[in-house]
């Protein structure tokens, strides 16, 4: 799993949203992505099959169980 992108977060809100560091700092990450999709626009391409297959083994619908 990738790190979150806390530089680019930053940038976003104190760059673009010109956030004080109080507030930047007391958002959600629901929030921030719905600043971000705000400013931006949301995203314009769906996701391909392996980008999909890519989420799906990442976080599973059910956890896999052991068979002896």
């Amino acid at each position: 799993m990738k790190p979150f992108p806390w530089a680019e977060a930053m940038q976003f809100g104190f760059g673009v949203l010109q956030l004080s560091s109080d507030a930047f700092w007391r958002l959600t990450p629901r929030e921030l992505a719905a600043a971000i999709v705000a400013r931006h626009g949301g995203s314009a391409t769906p996701l391909d099959r392996a980008a999909f297959d890519a989420l799906l083994r990442q976080f599973p619908d059910r956890q896999e169980q052991a068979h002896d």
